[in-house]
């Protein structure tokens, strides 16, 4: 019963095994964690739409939780730059630009319950699969195109200014039109700008310094040294004192299916950065990942921020870096971090009160920077230039259609490039090759050998009904030559499944072919698929001689039968090749 009870809440595994020598190392990477989390937090909080103290509350909750129900030791939970334009894109459309914070926050608050639920789940479902809806190239492309919409989303506020606009397009517009107006406030660029640098510099020539931390701890001290306030600086202000307060999420039936469509996104995102970083962490320590119970801990998570005003959250690979880096050996750590914030809203809320909205938008734009992967699309046009193609698909998607559009096309593009492969999946004619042990493709090899009146075919794919058609216009092609084949020889080795249309695909294109005097035959098929074969009686028609286990067995009967030899490669198929 405890181990049962220690697989489905790990955090009771942590205190059972729990060493006093990872104390230290947990603590100290807590309060370095801590000087990450509270800017971050506040940063997503705005860019998702929602007042900066839900970045708080949410990434106080988000941690307890996960300490408890994660499995992970190491990753760190909490509000993420590409979830926020996610969560930006169901609440404004909802509340309207500029409408109640209150109905904002409620919202994001169902929103989180939904994501929770339906993370948790997938989680007990073992439904960890989905994450591979999203396939690298397109997941490459929507990245991209998150970092340019988050980018261009936080420049007027970069600039001290704001403006009203829907997507990518039209706050690039709105942006240009503040600029051209005189709406640039030269103090707030200054911080801003310097907080962007502060922080690159930091992160590539002194890793170890906490670039946040002092781009914040410069900040606010540019805001009270040079009085940018009066100079037309927004700052944060006074966060409310206290702890959060337990709230009901609630929400009107009308604004229900837009918020499950948005749930269902951010799920499929979380899933899919949760389980990458959790195998980057899980490989470096020589553990296995446990997708399932990840799940569920986000889920949790989840949960957990929705009952404390707070929004979806996920794993975060820059704030997990920074806890590993810092030393730290299990959730305590996060634990940490946690408290630390609470007794800052509690005992002291006006420590951020001079930080400047610029900072903000700077911490933003510069996680919005790590999104991008541009050496990842350059990588893909020399290697495959379908996968490039749909990564820029996915790209152009959330760039010109939104976020949550974007995310569906993505994913579209994913299963309709597997589809793809299934459709019109590779195949060959093979030969023997001198030197080669084998057979092989005849694009590869033209000079390769072949028995007369014998044709060496593979399909690279299950015989499905997508590719069924496929299949049997490639056999007629083999067959309609001046001199047909006597047998036509699949190497079977590849058919990992066989289904109805396509076995009665098969016994129609047996029957055609043996009224020209030609045979279909069959090698290497997998004791499974040659069950169904069976199973659907197709040997009322193919001969069950024509069956073979190898590929060595068929020719050699071939031969036997036919007292054919082994002939260089006909130099016609040589030229159409």
């Amino acid at each position: 019963m405890i181990c049962r009870m220690r697989q489905w809440i790990p955090g009771l595994d942590v205190v059972a095994t729990y060493r006093v020598a990872w104390l230290p190392r947990d603590l100290v990477a807590g309060v370095v964690l801590t000087s990450l989390l509270v800017p971050q937090g506040m940063a997503y909080a705005e860019l998702a739409g929602l007042p900066s103290i839900t970045g708080l509350y949410t990434t106080i909750f988000c941690l307890l939780a996960y300490a408890v129900f994660g499995p992970s030791r190491v990753l760190v939970l909490g509000p993420d730059s590409s979830l926020g334009p996610m969560i930006a894109a169901v609440i404004i459309p909802i509340v309207g630009s500029g409408g109640d914070p209150g109905r904002a926050v409620a919202l994001a608050a169902m929103l989180a319950l939904l994501v929770g639920l339906m993370m948790t789940l997938a989680g007990i479902g073992r439904f960890g699969f989905v994450a591979d809806l999203l396939s690298r190239p397109t997941q490459i492309g929507y990245m991209n195109g998150l970092a340019l919409t988050i980018l261009v989303s936080q420049l007027p506020k970069l600039f001290g200014f704001s403006v009203d606009g829907d997507g990518l397009i039209a706050e690039a517009a709105g942006f240009v039109r503040g600029v051209a107006d005189g709406e640039t406030v030269p103090a707030a660029v200054t911080i801003g700008v310097t907080g962007i640098v502060v922080m690159i510099v930091l992160r590539r020539w002194l890793p170890k310094v906490p670039a946040v931390l002092a781009a914040v701890v410069v900040s606010i001290a540019a805001a009270a040294v040079f009085d940018v306030a009066d100079r037309g600086v927004d700052l944060v202000g006074e966060l409310p004192r206290g702890f959060p307060p337990f709230t009901l999420p609630w929400l009107s039936w009308e604004d229900l299916p837009l918020l499950i469509g948005g749930a269902a996104g951010i799920t499929l995102v979380s899933l899919t950065d949760t389980i990458s970083n959790a195998s980057v962490y899980a490989a470096r320590a020589g553990q296995e990942v446990r997708g399932n119970q990840e799940m569920i801990g986000i889920g949790s998570a989840n949960l957990a921020v929705s009952f404390f005003q707070g929004f979806p959250v996920s794993t975060s690979a820059s704030r997990t870096a920074v806890a590993v880096q810092s030393g730290a050996r299990t959730q305590l750590t996060g634990v940490v971090g946690a408290v630390l914030i609470l007794l800052m809203l509690v005992l002291v809320p006006g420590l951020l009160r001079n930080l400047p909205q610029p900072t903000l938008a700077a911490v933003v734009i510069v996680a919005s920077l790590s999104l991008a992967d541009l050496s990842a699309v350059r990588r893909l046009w020399k290697q495959r230039r379908v996968e490039f193609s749909l990564c820029m698909a996915a790209f152009l998607g959330v760039a010109l259609l939104g976020v949550l559009p974007g995310i569906a096309v993505a994913v579209l593009l994913s299963v309709l490039n597997v589809f793809r492969r299934a459709w019109w999946p590779y195949h060959a004619e093979l030969g023997r090759a001198a030197g080669v042990a084998g057979y092989h493709d005849l694009r590869s090899y033209p000079d390769a050998e072949r028995l007369p009146g014998l044709v060496l075919f593979r399909f690279d794919a299950p015989l499905i009904f997508a590719n069924a058609r496929a299949f049997r216009e490639e056999i007629r092609r083999l067959a309609r030559v001046e001199e047909p084949p006597r047998w036509i020889l699949v190497a079977a080795e590849p058919l990992t499944d066989i289904d109805t249309t396509a076995a009665d695909m098969l016994e129609d294109l047996d029957e055609e072919l043996n009224r020209e005097g030609i045979s279909l035959v069959f090698a290497e098929l997998k004791d499974p698929v040659r069950e169904k074969i069976d199973r659907y009686k197709l040997t009322r028609t193919i001969d069950p001689e024509h069956f073979f286990p190898t590929i060595e067995d068929a020719v050699a009967a071939y031969r036997a039968q036919t007292g054919a030899e082994w002939v260089a490669a006909d130099p016609s198929y040589r030229r159409q090749s």
